[in-house]
């Protein structure tokens, strides 16, 4: 599976962006997707989570509210729309899959994703 993110970018403080991730591969939709991020200095955090039909999505505390995870799975795409952006958003982000048949499932441990995109930057100005 190979899993392409792009849309970071630069905004201001209370600006919007989306991000997405191409997924390419076997896999068709037999698997969660999750976004993270990394701060440099810091460890990867857990963003957000959507399961293998969209219907159940999760999020960390910090951005809940904010943003907002979505997937297509006929074009093999997920998308994290975030809102109301913060300097504190500030970060690397990076897609994520975890293979699985099991429905109604999400997980927010970075251990349990198999495969990994290239990271792409936001940067957001006080």
């Amino acid at each position: 599976v190979q899993l392409q993110a792009s849309g970071g970018g630069l905004v201001q403080a209370g600006g919007s962006l989306t991000l997405s991730c191409a997924a390419s591969g076997r896999t068709g939709s037999v698997y969660v997707a999750g976004w993270f991020r990394r701060v440099p200095g810091k460890e990867r955090e857990f963003v957000a989570a959507v399961s293998r039909n969209g219907g159940l999505t999760g999020y960390a505390d910090s951005v809940k509210g904010r943003f907002t995870i979505s997937r297509d799975n006929v074009e093999n795409m997920v998308y994290l729309q975030m809102n109301n952006l913060k300097p504190e958003d500030t970060a690397v982000y990076y897609c994520a899959a975890h293979p699985t048949y099991r429905l109604g499932y999400i997980t927010e441990h970075e251990s349990e994703y198999d495969y990994w995109g290239q990271g792409t930057l936001v940067t957001v100005s006080s």
